[in-house]
């Protein structure tokens, strides 16, 4: 017996080494790995995997509304300008300092990020902020008129907010939408609107609050620089981390599963 028969009784065939070639029963041909196809990688199906983790709408909320304040080092970046922005104008009486110090809090602040190739989304919307309330401050003289913007934007987002409730197009469905596919879908099911709205409510509170309360300082008699910064601060993330916290307890409570539409 030759060589070649040899390794063909032993199921093996020498010309190709696949041991499916010598008909041997039993034998079987080890299937080869498809290639991967061009553009894709392990990571493309990270926002996919994300959004089959949340299998019910109070888990898919507290994820977009936890995205959405930036996390702790979110809420701290917020705060820092306004904090370099009142120290420094208490300190100083001076509005120019108080403005560069504003600002060069923020862009230190967007190097860090930059240099640690993390979002800075987050960083920016800050810098943009103390940017519009220097404006402010230094066209009208007043140190006091940085607040201003703040103020009005506040009270944007509440009366934004509550038109969204009294029309039942509370602002909270839309972040269902975000991992549902459908950003309308979640109008049909009257449970969910009622939870969006609650969330919604649980939103404006914090806005109404700084307006009711910074308004009145805004309108008094006198430099309210100092006191304005310091409501600024007091009712800038703490008060954010406690509507969050609201909203965790609530949607706590339930588990109302998401129904998913299929892309076409």
């Amino acid at each position: 017996m030759s060589e070649v028969e040899a390794s063909r009784e032993d199921g093996v065939d020498t010309e190709t080494g696949d041991p499916a070639a010598s008909g041997k029963p039993g034998a079987t041909a080890a299937t080869p790995e498809a290639p991967a196809e061009p553009g894709t990688s392990s990571t493309s199906a990270a926002p996919e995997k994300e959004k089959a983790a949340h299998d019910t709408v109070e888990a898919a909320v507290r994820a977009q509304l936890t995205k959405a304040l930036g996390g702790v080092r979110g809420m701290i970046e917020a705060a820092v300008p306004t904090i370099a922005f009142t120290g420094t104008y208490v300190t100083t009486d001076e509005i120019k300092p108080a403005v560069a110090a504003g600002i060069g809090a923020a862009v230190l602040l967007l190097a860090v990020r930059i240099a640690q190739r993390s979002n800075p989304q987050f960083v920016l919307n800050s810098l943009v902020g103390i940017a519009i309330a220097a404006f402010f401050a230094l066209r009208s003289g007043k140190a006091e008129d940085a607040f201003l913007p703040g103020i009005l934007l506040n009270a944007g987002y509440a009366a934004a907010m509550i038109f969204s409730i009294a029309v039942r197009w509370p602002v909270v469905g839309f972040i269902i939408g975000t991992v549902t596919g459908d950003p309308t879908e979640w109008r049909r099911d009257p449970g969910i609107v009622k939870l969006c709205s609650k969330l919604t409510w649980l939103l404006v509170l914090p806005c109404a609050a700084r307006v009711a309360v910074q308004y009145p300082i805004y309108l008094a008699d006198g430099d309210q620089s100092g006191l304005l910064g310091a409501a600024k601060i007091v009712m800038g993330w703490p008060l954010q981390v406690a509507a969050l916290a609201a909203m965790v307890w609530l949607l706590a409570r339930g588990r109302t599963p998401i129904e998913r539409k299929e892309p076409a």
